[in-house]
Parts: C-alpha cells; structure tokens; sequence
C-alpha cells in the first residue's frame, strides 16, 4: 500500500505581468530576462492572498478529485509567505473550504515545500494517521522582493496547486529528499528582528537575496543525484518515466539537468514560461496544468522534483 495523488488544481492570479511591462519601471526588456531564464510573463496579486489562492486551488483539487472537504483529514502547506505568523496558511484553507474534520499545518521548505509536504502527507497516510490528504503548495512572492533588484525580482510570481492524495496499491514508489544548511544563505530573505526592551532595531523588512550562480551549481548537480536516487529506489530506470515535472526555477537549469540524465528535454514540461519561478507553487502547478491538458494516463511514470531555498531539495517518483 502507498500513497496517490488522485486529484489535482491550482490557481493563478489574475493580473498577467509581462517582461515588457517590466521593461517601463526597470532597466530590463523582454530579450534579457527570456534570453537568460525562459520567462516571459508572470501573474502577481492585486487583491489575492496566500491563503484565498490556496483555497481555490484546494477546491478546485477536491472537485477534480470527486472527493468532499468533509473526507479531508489532514492539510499540510507548503509556503514561506503566508499572510499571517500565525494563524498557518493550512488553517486559513481549512476554515475556507470547511474541512472542519483536518488537521492543518504549514511547512517551510521554499521550493522543495510541495515535495515536503507530500512527503509528510505520504507518512501520516501510510502511518493510519490519516485517510486523505490535501497538499499546496503556494507562494506571494512579490511581497518579498525588492523590485528595484532587476537580477532577482524578474524570475518569479504568485500563485498555488494542490493535490489530494489517498491510500491506493499504487502511487508514489520512489523518494529522495535532503537537506544542506550550511550553503543556505546562498537564498535568503531575512524576518524580523530582535526588537524588545534590551534591543533597538531597525524595524523594517528584508528582502530576498539570492547569488543565482551559486543556487545554479547546486540545482545542477544535486537535482540529477536526486533523480537518480528516487528512481532506483521506484526500482525503475530513467527511461521508464515519461515525465519530468521540475520546479520552474531557470529554463537553463531545466536543460541542464536533461542533459545529465541523458533525456530529451521534450520530457521536461514547461509553465515558467507564463508562471515565473513560483518556489512551492511551481511542481503542483505544472502537474495540474499537465493533468488538465490530458497529458496523463493512468499507469504512466512520472517524476517530480523541487529544489532551492534551506537549501532543500526532494524528489518523488510515481505512477498516475
């Protein structure tokens, strides 16, 4: 017995952000972020939040799924931009869409926190400690970026995708995750302070940083182990996966880590194109938008991948 996924949705801000309307309050264009990242719009909030995205995505989850909010007895969140300290994100999404019966938590492990949170789903579920599962992963990101640092707040945008995932015979069959904290500072965005009666601080937020040469290197070389790691562990081969779905950091990652795996890149679907990097958001959206497309059949290998921020990465190999 393991874990499926058996229903998939997501949600994408309305406002489209191109590179061009980019182009008219920064020094950039639309040749110099496409050229070097494969992005060439992204969806940014006006009136969305994190939690009211991870709602709709979670309802249009269950609704694909045939399953009600009511059999919905764990949600975990994957974010690092919720819009509370507390309450968590998952709680806000239980309380949206009723799933009075779940327990909720969030989860921080950027844009590995899908994966990690499909994980933890797969452990409760396997562990009885739950029947049915609601993962998102979901992301504000455009709250934290400096939007005069045209090298970092290009590459990415907001949105959510959930997955409900259930007991089955078949299902996941292949995991790797890691962790490598001393190299975490490569991708960072400070919270708040020290600020009591013993400290004076300077108040105001930081926001995210990132040396993109460094965070390359890594994704580069660890994603592909990774991939290899799951896929022995599925007791497959590489070339019994149909897809790749990778977290939509860098179309250049996206190529390299094909060209290490000695895969054509055709297996490697693309959404960063129109999504932007959505860090915990990306892997649930793009499977949704394969699922949507009819890209899946029941019985196909598929191969899951998000990698970043902690820095973290983790890999899921499973059949549809």
């Amino acid at each position: 017995m393991t874990s499926r996924i058996v229903g998939t949705g997501s949600y994408l801000p309305e406002t489209v952000v191109t590179n061009d309307d980019l182009s008219k309050i920064m020094d950039t264009s639309d040749e110099w972020i496409s050229s070097r990242t494969g992005i060439r719009e992204r969806r940014l909030v006006k009136e969305e939040t994190t939690a009211s995205m991870a709602a709709e995505a979670a309802k249009r989850a269950l609704e694909n799924a045939g399953v009600s909010a009511d059999e919905i007895d764990l949600i975990i969140v994957g974010t690092i931009t919720g819009d509370y300290v507390t309450p968590s994100t998952a709680c806000e999404v239980q309380a949206a869409i009723g799933a009075e019966h779940a327990l909720a938590f969030d989860l921080n492990a950027a844009c590995s926190g899908f994966m990690f949170a499909l994980s933890s789903a797969h452990a409760y579920l396997q562990a009885n400690l739950a029947n049915a599962a609601l993962v998102i992963g979901v992301e504000t990101l455009s709250k934290i970026m400096d939007w005069n640092d045209r090298s970092t707040c290009v590459l990415f945008g907001d949105g959510a995708g959930a997955a409900v995932v259930k007991r089955d015979e078949v299902g996941l069959s292949g995991l790797d995750l890691g962790s490598d904290g001393a190299k975490g500072m490569v991708l960072a965005c400070p919270n708040r302070t020290n600020n009591n009666p013993l400290v004076q601080t300077d108040k105001a937020l930081g926001y995210t940083y990132m040396d993109g040469q460094e965070v390359y290197k890594f994704a580069v070389t660890t994603v592909p182990e990774s991939i290899h790691k799951a896929v022995e562990h599925a007791g497959l081969e590489i070339g019994d996966i149909k897809y790749f779905a990778l977290h939509q950091a860098n179309i250049r990652i996206i190529q390299s880590v094909a060209k290490r795996l000695k895969v054509s890149v055709d297996k490697f679907p693309i959404s960063l194109d129109h999504c932007g990097n959505i860090s915990a958001a990306s892997v649930p959206i793009l499977l949704d938008e394969m699922n949507q497309k009819g890209m899946l059949e029941r019985g196909d290998k598929i191969v899951m991948s998000g990698f970043g921020g902690g820095l973290t990465w983790g890999t899921a190999v499973l059949t549809w």
